[in-house]
Order: C-alpha cells, then sequence, then structure tokens
C-alpha cells in the first residue's frame, strides 16, 4: 500500500507520470495520526491546460472504436480492482481515515459501479423518427460530448471518482480528473493507475492535482470540456454551475444534503435505532445523504431516545485500523473545527447534549443533541459529522413540514409499519431520494441518483448517464427531391 503515495505523488497527462510545474507543493496527510503520506507538486494552469488538450486528442478514435472493445478495458479495470482490494483498503484507510468497514463499503460499490460501466458502454441507441415530409428520413443519433471534466470529493474519492470517470469513458468520452487536495491518491492517481493498467490508451484519462489558489477556474473555463460533473458542496456547486453556464458548459452537480429520518408512531422502534445510528454516523457522518436529522414522533420519543442514546455510546472511536473502530477521524482540522463548533453553537442555544463527545486532533466522538431551538440555523444546515439531532414531532404533517424545512433535497428515510403509509408520506418529500424503512445512505448503479433543491442538479446512475455524458444529434436524410418555396 505504502507504495501507492511514493508511487503515484505525481501528475498524470498523456499517459505520463510527470512532476508539476507549481512552485509548491500539496502535501498528503493522514488524518488520524498526521503521517506524511506524500508530497505533491501541483499541477499549473499550462499543465491543466495539457491535460485538456491531450484528452481532445485521444477522444475522437477513442469514439470510433468498437463498443466491444472499450468494455475489454473496463473488465480488466474491475479485475485489477479485485487483486488489490487488500492495498486499496489499506490507502483508504490511510489517506482519508476510513474504517476497515467503511474501506469495504466503498470498494463494493466501486466493483458494482465499474459492472454497470461495463455494461454502459453498449447501451446508447439511436432512433429513426417520422416526418411530415414525404420521402424525409429523420435519424438521432447518441453521441459522446468529447471530454469531460470531473471534480471529486474527500469522503468517498475512489467510488465517486469511478462513478464519473468510467461512465464518461465507456460512453466514448475522455476524461481530466481533479481530485479533492486531501485525497489525491485514492480520489486520483490510484484510479489513473488501475485504467492505465487495464490498457486504457494514453490521453484518455489525465489526472491534475492542484488547488484554486494555483489556477483558479482553468479548470472549469477551459474551452475543451463540455460536461464538468461535480461532487461537492452546495456553495461551491453554486459557482462551479454559474461558470459553466456562463461558458455555454453542461453541469452536473451532486452536492450536500440535510436529510431526515423520520420514526413514525407505529415504526419498529429497535429497527429504526439501528437504522438511524447508521445513516448518522457511517463515515464519521461525512456522507452527503447523513441522516442529520432524526425525527421522532413524541408518542415514541422518549423509548426511541433511549435506545438510540444507548447505541451511540457503544461506537467505538479511535484508530481506523482498528478492525473493531466505527468512528474514525474526520479528514481534517477544519473540518473537526466546524463539527466543534456546531456542536458549542447548539447548546449556546439551549439545546442538551444527551451524548457530548470529545475532540482529540481529528478524532471527534459522536454527540446527540436535543432540545433544539425550532429556528436554530444548525436544522437548516449540513453538519458533515458525527453528530445527530433528534427533533420531536406531533402527527405526520408536522413530520412533513419539518422534513421539508431546510434548501436541500437530498435523501431520507421514513419508518412505520404500514409501507404505503411509508411510500405516500414519501411522495409528499421534496427530495431526489427517499426510502421507506430502510437508511437514508444509498447508492446503486441503476438507480437515478442526484438531488433537489440546493442538493444539485442532474442525475447519475444507469441510464441517466446518457444524458450527462452524451447528446443526441439530428441527421436528417431526403429521398427524392424536396421542394422549396421560392
Amino acid at each position: 500500500m505504502s507504495s501507492y503515495f511514493t508511487d503515484l505523488a505525481q501528475q498524470y497527462i498523456d499517459g505520463e507520470w510527470r512532476p508539476g510545474t507549481g512552485s509548491w507543493d500539496i502535501i498528503d496527510f493522514n488524518p488520524y495520526d498526521d503521517e506524511k503520506l506524500a508530497s505533491i507538486t501541483i499541477a499549473t494552469v499550462d499543465e491543466v491546460d495539457e491535460a485538456y488538450r491531450a484528452a481532445a486528442r485521444a477522444q475522437k478514435k477513442w469514439a470510433e472504436t468498437n463498443p466491444y472493445a472499450r468494455r475489454a478495458v473496463f473488465e480488466k479495470a474491475l479485475r485489477l480492482i479485485e487483486e488489490r482490494e487488500g492495498d486499496i483498503a489499506e490507502a483508504i484507510i490511510a489517506e482519508l481515515g476510513g474504517t476497515r468497514l467503511k474501506a469495504g463499503f466503498e470498494l463494493h460499490l466501486a466493483k458494482e459501479f465499474l459492472r454497470e460501466a461495463i455494461q454502459l458502454s453498449l447501451r446508447p441507441e439511436g432512433k429513426i423518427l417520422p416526418s411530415p415530409v414525404d420521402g424525409k428520413e429523420n435519424r438521432v443519433y447518441r453521441v459522446p460530448v468529447g471530454v469531460v471534466g470531473v471534480i471529486s470529493p474527500f469522503n468517498f474519492p475512489f467510488l465517486l471518482s469511478i462513478k464519473s470517470v468510467a461512465p464518461a469513458l465507456a460512453l466514448g468520452n475522455a476524461v481530466v480528473l481533479k481530485p479533492h487536495q486531501n485525497t489525491p491518491i485514492v480520489g486520483g492517481s490510484l484510479v489513473a493507475k488501475i485504467f492505465e493498467d487495464a490498457g486504457l490508451p494514453a490521453g484518455l484519462l489525465n489526472v491534475v492535482i492542484t488547488d484554486i489558489a494555483e489556477i483558479g477556474d482553468a479548470f472549469l473555463e477551459h474551452p475543451v470540456p463540455k460536461v464538468i460533473s461535480f461532487t461537492g458542496s452546495d456553495k461551491v456547486g453554486r459557482h462551479v454551475a454559474t461558470v459553466c453556464a456562463s461558458h455555454f458548459k453542461r453541469s452536473v452537480l451532486e452536492l450536500g444534503g440535510n436529510s431526515a429520518l423520520v420514526v413514525l408512531d407505529d415504526a419498529d422502534l429497535d429497527y429504526a435505532v439501528d437504522a438511524a445510528v447508521f445513516s448518522r454516523y457511517v463515515h464519521q457522518g461525512q456522507v452527503c445523504m447523513a441522516a442529520n436529522r432524526v425525527l421522532v414522533d413524541r408518542s415514541v420519543a422518549e423509548e426511541f431516545t433511549e435506545k438510540f442514546v444507548a447505541k451511540v455510546r457503544t461506537l467505538k472511536a479511535g484508530d481506523p485500523r482498528d478492525p473493531e473502530t466505527v468512528i474514525g477521524p474526520v479528514i481534517n482540522s477544519s473540518q473537526a473545527d466546524a463539527i466543534s463548533s456546531a456542536v458549542e453553537q447548539a447548546l449556546a442555544e439551549g439545546a442538551t447534549a444527551l451524548v457530548h463527545g470529545t475532540r482529540t486532533d481529528n478524532l471527534v466522538e459522536p454527540s446527540v443533541l436535543t432540545d433544539l431551538p425550532a429556528g436554530s440555523p444548525l436544522l437548516q444546515q449540513e453538519l458533515f459529522g458525527p453528530v445527530a439531532l433528534l427533533v420531536t414531532f406531533d402527527g405526520e404533517e408536522e413530520a412533513v413540514r419539518l422534513v421539508n424545512d431546510t434548501p436541500y433535497g437530498l435523501s431520507g428515510a421514513v419508518h412505520t409499519a404500514n409501507i404505503e403509509r411509508g411510500v405516500g408520506f414519501a411522495k409528499r418529500i421534496d427530495t431526489g431520494m427517499f426510502h421507506v424503512n430502510d437508511g437514508t445512505v444509498h447508492d446503486e448503479p441503476i438507480v437515478p441518483f442526484g438531488g433537489e433543491k440546493h442538493s444539485g442538479i442532474g442525475r447519475l446512475n444507469g441510464d441517466t448517464m446518457l444524458d450527462s455524458f452524451t447528446t443526441t444529434k439530428w441527421i436528417s436524410v431526403q429521398h427524392g427531391r424536396s421542394g422549396f418555396p421560392f
């Protein structure tokens, strides 16, 4: 595993591994023990340009390649991940503080999405449509957009890079990938290495490890990419969307959330507790779909709260390399500061801490807060850390109002003994995804994934990848002679 952080601490442009030419380095740290993993000289605007130009040169031939031949690359990439799974898991644990459970979860999903990319290579279909003009044949072709820029986040970097990179490549595009500065290896150069070893032709996937302090908006504004796929915060997503729109580019935005898990009066409380604890605390709560808010009907709130708090107290925080650890470190000190500040803000507003976790460097233990005032800004925002907000409600109508009372609309869940009651509840919630009698954290390769409101624009997964990474082209053929009015 450690060789990843020495061998892959470079830029990958046009099939070549090379250092950046920037004047400073990105230092890659283990967030648990602060060990220095790698030092990477950043890419400049010139290298971003070289990466995009290389992608544009390679893409035309790739688009003309038989899709069955393209498919073979993804089959090989899947085998390589399976062969290297242990080393990749160790890299996930080291670079982003993921627990062993989380690393396994991320790798499982990454393999599932590669299996879908294998199928996606063969999915584009054309159409012949009728015309009101005699002798006219309307052909509608489904073609690659050309070059896609991908910006991936720090929380599931291996999965979320592959989730956009693999489908874009499978559909005949080339890609330039910019991983998050905190996860440059797992989210960037490791992905490039796997595809290089799988036989992907040079230039089709490029990785630039850099920072906006160096390149500004050059990654977004460059004339080559036609689509930017961004996963991250809504604040940055708004900027990405604005820049893309001003340059007539398509943006696919998978942004933050403020999901709620709702426990109705007829729920199985033991099961709901299990779902809620997982949905809030998986990967230290650093998940866009995480259940920031746990809403409980007042009639069952006392029993649910007692069981929820008891289970949270069993979650072991510590070294992510320990198989018993459930709560590892958050990604960096800024994130740890923000979480600690949020808890202190809630307490200052009058909230009660049923569990008040301590902080040691980047290791933030779980907290459970209740009695937040109705107007608390914490109920509106995304808490990217191990803090649960328990909120009671009186009846289903109030629950619907509370769930929707947020600028976000990504995921959510409801627990009830009546399935159709749950489905009816779900239909009233303004989110892109909602789950009945389950957790809030789900992602499946063929089901459309995305949010409403501030949680994003567009969808990923399955056939929605065609909408994201291809475009349509109308070619008409006039059989015989057409008539003209003059």
